[in-house]
Formats: C-alpha cells, sequence, structure tokens
C-alpha cells in the first residue's frame, strides 16, 4: 500500500486542491443564494433568457416580480 500511496501522490494532491475548489465555489453559491443573491432579479420582461410568451405566463411560471 505504501508503494501504491507514494506512485500516486501528485494525483491525490491535484484531486484534493480541485475538490476543495469545487467545495468553495458551492458554499460561495450557498452563501449567496442564501443572503437574497443570485443570477434571476426576477424582472422577466427584460429577460433575455426566459421563454415566458404572455404576461399572466410570466408572471405565473418566472416567479415572483415576473412582469
Amino acid at each position: 500500500m505504501p508503494a501504491w500511496l507514494s506512485a500516486n501522490l501528485i494525483n491525490i494532491a491535484i484531486l484534493a486542491v480541485v475538490g476543495l475548489a469545487v467545495a468553495l465555489a458551492i458554499r460561495s453559491m450557498v452563501r449567496d443564494r442564501r443572503a437574497g443573491k443570485s443570477a434571476c432579479g426576477g424582472n422577466c420582461a427584460s429577460c433575455g433568457a426566459c421563454a415566458c410568451g404572455a404576461a399572466a405566463q410570466r408572471k405565473a411560471s418566472c416567479g415572483p416580480g415576473g412582469e
């Protein structure tokens, strides 16, 4: 087992660094979400990504603040 560990030490270190970076990114996203920050501003009328049709649909499917 020590031979395998020493042979793969660099791979294990790189995996640990990448895993830490992913964990910190997820942590940041969760904190932003809890603080009310998100990519969606809630204004579907000016959102180019929202595929809502009529104003009634926009309010129902795009969340609060959809105009």
